[in-house]
């Protein structure tokens, strides 16, 4: 199915919900409409839309609208609009939070001079409450009876829907009890410290959530907004969103690289950090790739731009980590399912408390005050943030230690994993074949390389650039009469010697007893020969990654087997095995194989993960249950995978994993609280046992106890 017929995702920021049941609505209307797939995120109040037919931004905005809420367009310029107004937001519900604790505080603080025998003689008189209480009640709490008007117009109900009913009530009875002067104690106190305990809640509540978002607003403030860029020969300051591919621009000592770049010219180290999670920096010179936001040591680099705005590998990071952070785990589906019958199924259980308990005492006043709490004690809103919270910690924690994650079923999945595929070439190994050992025969070693390196110098072939750079920086010669011969290896002139170099079966050199050992060990051996005379023979082998034996025995110790594919022969794949300590190996298997190989292992029952670099194991990946790209330094890589493995580390899968485990578990944690909080809390205010202002201290708390243990997810660490 081609990309047009998929339909794009556009990402579109949301104002007006309040708690899950907002976020399940809004989804259902949105997935109701013709053309459009919708997946909306409270904790980070964005919904993904994939639009296909007629459906446009437009016809998702006015949905959202019908449906009580506002819907944006996320651009660039997204971000700090939003942060703006929710710092002005913020700061006008601090004051009016204060206006209502200056309000409900003489409220609540007669309740304790009106304990004893003469206790009514120390009660505020009604009048005065009612002056107190009707601006909480009506100016303070006015969000919530908007977001109800809203929730109910769409034809659904949220926590707006609760909390303005139970308080609703509380001030109806108490005002008709005032106004009349009816012998019935007054409830004006319940409803006032509700509302401002529900408003304590949501600060503290935004204020957790925004801390949620912090690894992409870091990750942001990481890319320069200007560059120093060649124009006419002269230095030019301009901004990082005028560049193009192939303009030359200066990166000074101390300075930050603006763009993806290749170095032109110049030497210095860069610190890529906040790419790799590594903290030693890696030295540029000519022809190395440097990265955006990376920053710069002491010396200058003149470079190319390669990567420019949305094409960079920070734009990508940013991208994914945002998406990540706004899919869905499958775990949260049970909560989704819950909350959107949760409000009404509360608001029968209200009325069935009301109607028993009048009954049972014929007190209309203590049935109102009983179903007053059922309605306050009951939120979804930490149903509702108990993944998302999570999934966003755990993914920005990720990103800052190298490990990208692009959906959150991904990261769920990980920690699951039985069985590992891992390539060998690029994964396992360094990806790049290096001389090893070497031989002369009858001349010196350093002459023997510089012969080979004059006959190679010319060829893309892996052995032949490990041969040219084993020479180094030495001089190469010239040659004539060359010749290659396909399959067996290259002959020409140097020095006026006639020369070939090339594998032992062309050469006559299978018996040769260090040749043999050699390959043994599982290393390619050429030799170099002049006429009959053997001059030299070397080994070339793809060397372990430093890393690659201990990132196996980690993930051995995790209970998870691993398999190693590779195409080599099985002498080669063998010796690579043993020096990782890999007890399965598959060998002689072609790149598109592989994707067979890991159904088999599937076949089996495992929940299979594939390792590869992201390109040319696409297929692989594609078929694994769960698939990493080890080494990312291009669009490709990151879109290959479900996790992506900046630093070119095995370990990365172990962390990876490690990190799985740790949000899971968060997610579990969260869902514990948020069912058990509401499991027990509904009874207790069923049979009276909750007072509607002990209710609302404890719904508030709820959600901030949900997010605050999301952020404990901070203190995850990659293992040294």
């Amino acid at each position: 199915m081609s990309g047009a017929d998929q339909g794009r995702v556009v990402e579109f920021a949301i104002g007006g919900m309040t708690c899950a049941a907002c976020s399940t609505r809004l989804e259902k209307v949105l997935n109701r409409q013709a053309g459009m797939q919708a997946n909306v995120n409270l904790a980070a109040e964005r919904a993904r839309v994939r639009l296909s037919g007629g459906a446009d931004e437009a016809a998702v905005i006015a949905a959202v609208a019908k449906a009580g809420f506002k819907a944006e367009v996320v651009d660039k310029q997204t971000r700090e609009r939003e942060k703006a107004a929710k710092a002005k937001a913020y700061r006008s519900e601090i004051k009016r939070f204060w206006i209502a604790v200056l309000l409900t505080l003489p409220l609540v603080g007669q309740m304790f001079f009106m304990f004893g025998e003469h206790g009514h003689h120390n009660e505020l008189p009604r009048w005065l409450q009612l002056l107190l209480a009707t601006p909480v009640q009506f100016w303070i709490g006015w969000r919530f009876y908007d977001g109800a008007w809203k929730a109910l117009r769409g034809g659904g109900a949220n926590m707006d829907v609760l909390v303005a009913l139970g308080t609703s009530m509380a001030w109806g009875f108490s005002t008709v009890v005032t106004l009349f002067e009816l012998p019935q104690h007054v409830y004006f106190e319940g409803g006032a410290a509700v509302i401002t305990l529900v408003l304590l809640g949501k600060l503290l509540e935004a204020r957790a959530k925004a801390r949620t978002s912090e690894a992409i607003e870091s990750l942001v403030r990481l890319q320069p907004k200007t560059a120093r860029v060649e124009r006419d020969g002269q230095w030019v300051e301009m901004s990082v969103d005028g560049l193009m591919p192939g303009d030359i621009f200066l990166v000074r000592p101390g300075e930050s690289v603006p763009v993806d770049g290749e170095v032109v010219d110049g030497e210095s180290s860069v610190n890529e950090a906040m790419l790799t999670g590594e903290s030693m920096p890696i030295g540029k010179r000519a022809g190395d790739q440097v990265f955006a936001a990376t920053a710069n040591g002491q010396g200058s680099l003149r470079c190319k731009a390669t990567g420019v705005g949305e094409h960079t590998l920070l734009a990508g990071i940013i991208r994914l980590v945002g998406e990540a952070q706004g899919s869905k785990a499958p775990v949260q589906r049970l909560a989704d399912r819950i909350s959107g019958i949760f409000v009404p199924t509360v608001c029968l259980i209200a009325l069935a408390t009301f109607v028993g308990w009048w009954a049972y005492s014929g007190e209309f006043a203590e049935a109102l005050v009983n179903a007053v709490a059922v309605l306050v004690i009951a939120c979804p809103c930490a149903l509702g943030l108990a993944t998302p919270t999570a999934i966003m910690v755990g993914t920005g924690q990720g990103a800052r230690a190298g490990i990208l994650v692009k959906n959150a079923e991904a990261l769920e999945r990980a920690e699951k994993i039985t069985v590992l595929a891992l390539d060998k070439t690029g994964t396992l190994t360094c990806g790049r074949p290096q001389v090893t050992d070497s031989e002369a025969r009858g001349l010196p070693k350093a002459e023997a390389l510089r012969l080979a390196a004059a006959l190679e110098h010319h060829s893309e072939h892996p052995l032949a650039r490990a041969i040219v750079a084993a020479n180094g920086e030495g001089e190469i010669a010239a040659v004539s009469g060359f010749r290659a011969m396909a399959g067996m290896g290259v002959e020409g002139e140097v020095d006026g010697r006639r020369l070939r170099l090339g594998s032992p079966e062309w050469l006559g050199l299978q018996d040769d007893a260090v040749v043999r050992q050699w390959q043994q060990a599982g290393k390619t051996v050429i030799g170099l020969q002049e006429g009959a005379t053997t001059l030299a023979v070397f080994a070339i082998a793809d060397a372990l990654r430093p890393t690659s034996r201990a990132a196996v025995a980690r993930l051995r110790e995790r209970g998870i087997h691993v398999v190693m594919l590779t195409g080599d022969n099985a002498l080669t794949a063998a010796a690579i095995a043993s020096e990782a300590g890999i007890e399965e190996f598959r060998a002689g298997i072609l790149p598109g194989d592989k994707a067979q190989a890991v159904a088999e292992l599937k076949a089996g029952g495992a929940l299979v993960g594939m390792v590869g670099d992201g390109i040319n194991d696409a297929p692989a990946l594609a078929a694994a249950d769960v698939s990493f790209a080890i080494g990312a330094g291009s669009d490709a890589a990151i879109e290959a995978a479900d996790l992506t493995l900046i630093r070119s580390d095995l370990l990365g899968v172990s962390d990876a994993i490690a990190l799985s485990g740790a949000t899971l578990g968060k997610i579990r944690q969260n869902l514990f609280f948020a069912f058990i909080y509401n499991v027990l809390g509904i009874p207790l205010a069923a049979l009276g046992w909750l007072n509607p202002v002990v209710a609302g201290a404890a719904m508030a708390m709820s959600s901030v106890s949900v997010v605050s243990n999301s952020l404990l997810l901070k203190r995850w660490r990659p293992r040294a």
